[in-house]
This record gives structure tokens, sequence and C-alpha cells, in this order.
């Protein structure tokens, strides 16, 4: 299959956002409210799975070999993530109730 060039800088401007997400992600780990630093947490999860995701669709355009292993890990780490977020705001919906 033949990819165009100028499908691969947008997918390379995604990966970028997708690694400064993860910086900020790392970053916000450091604050003192435990609260704070779940959601860090989760959300530093989720940007990695993210950036699994496109690097592996990026691999996959511009290598001779399948990546597609490391998209299916993104794929299967942010439905774990999701899983986590929504139990979490269940069990804050249900304290507040």
């Amino acid at each position: 299959m033949d990819i165009p060039d100028w499908l691969l800088w947008p997918a390379l401007a995604a990966a970028l956002l997708e690694a400064f997400a993860v910086i900020r992600g790392i970053r916000r780990l450091r604050k003192a409210d435990p609260a704070v630093r779940t959601k860090a947490r989760l959300d530093l999860l989720d940007n990695v799975a993210s950036l699994f995701i496109v690097t592996g669709l990026l691999l996959g355009m511009t290598a001779g070999e399948s990546w597609l292993w490391l998209s299916f890990t993104g794929f299967t780490l942010l439905t774990l993530v999701y899983a986590a977020k929504g139990l979490r705001l269940l069990r804050a919906h249900h304290t507040a109730a």
C-alpha cells in the first residue's frame, strides 16, 4: 500500500503534540494534592496510550514491517484508562449522593 507523503506530516505533528502532553502530565504528577495526582496519573496514561496509537500508525506507514501491535497496545491501554476514569466518576457520584 502506497501512503502519500503529505499524510506523514500530520501524523508526525500529532505524535509531537502527544509527546508534549506526556511531558505536561509528568509535571502535573508533582502537585501536592493527592486527588490532583490521581487524576494526573490517569491523564498521563491516557496520553501515553494515545502516543502509542499514533506512533504505531506512523511507524506502520513509514517502516516496511507491521507496527500494528503498538497501536493495539495503545487501544487496550486506552480502554483500561477510560474504564478506570468511569469507575472513578461513578464512585465520586455515589459518594456525593
